[in-house]
């Protein structure tokens, strides 16, 4: 730690005072409590945080250019590698974006198929935050108990296609593989003792007087800061705003009588319980896809080259993840560009953490479920270098 004068950093809140010193409280890029390559500078007033500088890219890595150099058709397994956690859903709304623009019909059941993959990805990364999250705030036992009750839903991927993380069932029309019967019993038996697991935890979330001291009241965001600033996912569910690509209804959400989880507290605490709902939401909408899901192919396959250009939203287990796809009819794309939601709630955790102890730091940044590796698309430019 040191002190700087005012004029040193460019892009100080209006909290701080020009006629004053302040110390400079590095967080990252390797960190205990934050295993993701980000360096956060705190301006810091004794122990009330004034200002956060982010600087990010310490794990680029070309993807997008990759997408460019690559055959089209063999970006599927390069995008489901922006992000280990987010990879089914990485590779389903690419998939989404070369089927709009070669006009590619999918098939009933592979849009059921790829909704069950897709809140199966949602629940092993819920559950791997909640873990996370507890560990983080002194709850080290509790976030041994979540990942135990994880290895369930990485025991079903492994069941789908081998894989315990990379499912790789996303195919340009519809999907790789199917579910059987007999799968399908170990889905709702498996997914049943998981919520029966979470039933029993609900009461260490919901009424733990330590975990609400150290979350309730923690990093403010208000409505219309969470609007402003392009939060997305939980973040700006937990600030009361049904905001979810889900409700357009893309693959079969529009069957499914969705409805985003919501909490109106605008704090950490609120962003935590909407997580942990979306555990228990991800597990009736799986069930609800089975008893809904037709008979009939998996799979309609177009050699046409990618025409055009197309954007795609679909819902992350952090946010929104856009995808803009753009081709000149030959088997390689002419831009692929990706927003990741961590993207989109960084702007957001800087105005969370401005105003709150230096002590408050890893619940307000955990809240937000930072994923940096995907996150690597925009560079933090200083103006006075």
């Amino acid at each position: 730690m040191k002190l700087i004068d005012v004029g040193d950093v460019i892009g100080m809140s209006e909290n701080v005072n020009t006629n004053k010193k302040y110390s400079v409280l590095p967080f990252g890029p390797q960190h205990p409590v934050l295993p993701e390559p980000i360096h956060l500078k705190f301006i810091v007033d004794e122990e009330k945080i004034i200002d956060v500088l982010p600087n990010l890219g310490y794990v680029h890595r070309g993807i997008e250019r990759g997408c460019e150099l690559n055959d089209y058709k063999r970006n599927i397994w390069l995008t489901e590698r922006i992000c280990g956690i987010c990879n089914y859903i990485h590779g389903a709304t690419y998939c989404a974006a070369i089927e709009k623009i070669t006009d590619t019909e999918v098939p009933v059941r592979a849009k059921y198929l790829r909704t069950i993959w897709g809140e199966l990805g949602r629940l092993q990364s819920h559950l791997l935050w909640l873990g996370l999250f507890a560990d983080a705030i002194g709850f080290e036992s509790l976030f041994m108990q979540i990942w135990r009750d994880r290895e369930i839903v990485l025991t079903l991927n492994e069941k789908t296609n081998g894989h315990r993380i990379h499912l790789a069932t996303n195919m340009i029309g519809g999907a790789r593989k199917d579910i059987d019967d007999s799968l399908e019993n170990e889905y709702k038996k498996d997914l049943n003792l998981l919520r029966k697991k979470m039933d029993a935890l609900k009461p260490v979330f919901y009424k733990d007087s330590a975990i609400k001291q150290k979350c309730e009241g923690k990093g403010i965001l208000s409505k219309n800061k969470a609007r402003f600033l392009g939060a997305t996912g939980p973040t700006i569910r937990g600030s009361g705003l049904k905001e979810d690509a889900r409700l357009t209804g893309y693959e079969a959400y529009g069957q499914l009588d969705f409805k985003p989880v919501v909490y109106e507290g605008e704090d950490s605490y609120s962003r935590m319980l909407v997580r942990f709902d979306e555990v228990l939401q991800s597990i009736d909408l799986i069930e609800k896809a089975f008893d809904q899901m037709p008979e009939g192919p998996i799979l309609n396959k177009n050699d046409k080259f990618p025409m055009g250009h197309t954007v795609i939203r679909t819902e992350q287990p952090r946010g929104e993840v856009f995808y803009y796809v753009e081709g000149n009819g030959t088997n390689k794309l002419t831009r692929c560009k990706i927003r990741t939601p961590t993207a989109s709630n960084i702007p957001a955790l800087i105005n969370m953490l401005i105003g709150y102890e230096v002590s408050d730091i890893p619940t307000i940044v955990h809240s937000i479920d930072p994923c940096i590796s995907c996150t690597e698309r925009i560079v933090y430019v200083r103006r006075n270098e």
